[in-house]
C-alpha cells in the first residue's frame, strides 16, 4: 500500500513569482508572452530551425501585462495585490481569487516559478487532511 505524502500548505501571497520565459512588452505596455514551442533538446535542434518562429506568442491585457511586470523575483504577491489595487481599483476585485487564478496558470504552464516556495511550507500534522 502507498504511503499518504505529507504536503504542506501554502500561502500565496508570501510566495515571490520570478518569470522562467521571455516577454515582450509593446508601446502601450501590452505584454506578449514568449512561450518556447519545444521543451526538448533534440526536437529544439531538430525542427525549430525548420520553423519560422520559435516561440508561441500569448498576448496578455491590461492587468495581465500589470502583474507579469510586476513579478521581478524580489515582491511577494501580497505586495504585488497592494500594487494592483492601487492602480486598477475595483477592475481588479475579487483581487486575490484573481492573481491567485492567474498565477496558478502560469504556474502550470511553467511560465513562472516562485523564488521561495520551500520557506514558505507549512507542515501539517498526519492526523489532518
Amino acid at each position: 500500500m502507498a504511503r499518504k505524502r505529507n504536503r504542506g500548505e501554502i500561502n500565496l501571497l508570501d510566495l515571490v513569482p520570478i518569470p522562467i520565459i521571455g516577454h515582450e512588452v509593446d508601446d502601450k505596455g501590452i505584454v506578449t508572452l514568449l512561450a518556447p514551442r519545444f521543451k526538448s533538446r533534440i526536437l529544439r535542434r531538430c525542427l525549430l530551425p525548420r520553423l519560422k518562429r520559435p516561440f508561441f506568442r500569448i498576448e496578455l491585457d491590461d492587468i495581465g501585462s500589470s502583474l507579469w511586470l510586476l513579478c521581478d523575483g524580489e515582491r511577494n504577491v501580497k505586495e504585488i495585490a497592494r500594487i494592483m489595487r492601487e492602480r486598477f481599483d475595483e477592475r481588479i476585485e475579487p483581487c486575490y481569487e484573481r492573481m491567485g487564478l492567474f498565477f496558478q496558470q502560469l504556474e502550470g504552464a511553467r511560465f513562472l516559478t516562485y523564488t521561495n516556495l520551500d520557506m514558505c511550507r507549512v507542515e501539517r500534522p498526519e492526523g489532518e487532511p
